[in-house]
């Protein structure tokens, strides 16, 4: 069983000399469409029989190399990048070129990369997505798709899909909006929805709609790859958010999870007051998130570890920016915690919510 719960998905095939056949691959058209096929090459780690079972006989070195070997290279070539965000752009090339050990290297080494593949790497990545392009990764939806949102959906490849993390890129981290940019998001949040979850790639779907940006900067930058306007509004926005979300239901089935990523706020609640009732929606800003600073209060609390001021100071969750005013968990005259038994609350202020340490602990 791998870390992160995916069971032996990742490891090395169990084909033998009799069975020539990958159990992932049905048909293979041509050896040189599989090493072009990120969710089935597997490198130099295939195997004699599978070089001529597969007609990759002659298009790889002869050298057999074991995922694990190619995994330790990789961390060695990945290890001696100074600069974080060439390490990002190496591991998407990776998952652009061998989805199997892509997955392999975060399930391992989970701690050192996770950082590197989302927050808070990734945000740097989104300001600079345009100039870092390489291949296409998600799917783009646009105000140019109006009218053919469904036909835009079964462009994708994969049809047994199960959750789909969407972004309209205006709100992406504590960056603001990045337009089409914030593409990064949700190939990155499905990345550790897989790594760490099990969930199959192939039914994973990023998503990018893309309503233009209200970013100078990006509008005027020449490899900017998203709709050069003023970001849509109102009844023009809302009616391609509609298109979407019954294109959505309509190609995939009432049972695809539809998570609504770095919307701004003024979007993201009316989104989930509109679906929540007709889709599967899921917004973890809004639902998710914001449960953290009263988990963490509860338990540093029983714990007595921290005063209020040093949370107050280090208080951030990794990877998310801080929006709206924090107030300190106890009044002025605290100087230290008081236990979760207390008469009087210790009060948390965390993007706009505000939050008390019960006088019960669960």
């Amino acid at each position: 069983m791998a870390g992160g719960g995916v069971e032996d998905v990742y490891g090395e095939d169990r084909a033998t000399e009799e069975q020539l056949i990958t159990p992932w691959s049905f048909s293979v058209a041509s050896g040189h469409q599989l090493l072009r096929d990120p969710r089935h090459n597997k490198g130099l780690a295939f195997s004699e029989a599978e070089r001529d079972a597969h007609y990759l006989r002659g298009l790889l070195p002869p050298a057999i190399v074991s995922q694990e070997h190619q995994e330790k290279k990789i961390m060695h070539n990945l290890r001696s990048y100074t600069v974080p965000l060439h390490r990002y752009i190496a591991m998407m090339d990776l998952q652009e070129r061998n989805e199997r050990l892509f997955y392999k290297l975060l399930i391992d080494n989970v701690e050192e990369l996770l950082p590197v593949v989302y927050t808070p790497v990734v945000g740097e990545a989104c300001q600079k997505y345009g100039s870092i392009y390489r291949r296409p990764q998600g799917l783009y939806i646009s105000l140019k798709d109006k009218g053919k949102v469904l036909e835009v959906l079964k462009n994708w490849p994969e049809r047994s899909i199960q959750v789909i993390v969407v972004t309209d890129g205006e709100r992406i981290l504590g960056l603001g909006d990045l337009g089409c940019q914030g593409m990064g998001i949700p190939v990155g949040k499905l990345s550790l929805y897989t790594a760490l979850g099990g969930v199959r790639p192939s039914a994973c779907l990023p998503i990018t709609i893309d309503v233009g940006t209200n970013n100078e900067t990006l509008l005027n930058d020449e490899y900017y790859i998203g709709l050069r306007q003023r970001r849509a509004t109102g009844e023009e926005y809302h009616e391609l958010l509609q298109e979407f979300m019954n294109a959505v239901k309509q190609n995939y089935g009432e049972k695809v999870l539809v998570q609504f990523e770095d919307f701004a706020n003024h979007n993201a609640f009316d989104l989930l007051a509109k679906y929540s009732k007709s889709h599967l929606v899921f917004n973890d800003d809004i639902q998710v998130l914001h449960s953290f600073p009263y988990c963490w209060c509860q338990v540093i609390t029983r714990l007595s570890l921290l005063s209020p001021e040093t949370l107050n100071r280090n208080g951030d969750v990794a990877g998310h920016s801080i929006s709206g005013p924090r107030r300190p968990l106890g009044g002025p005259e605290d100087d230290r915690w008081r236990p979760c038994g207390s008469d009087l609350p210790l009060p948390w202020c965390w993007r706009g919510w505000n939050w008390h340490c019960r006088t019960h602990c669960s």
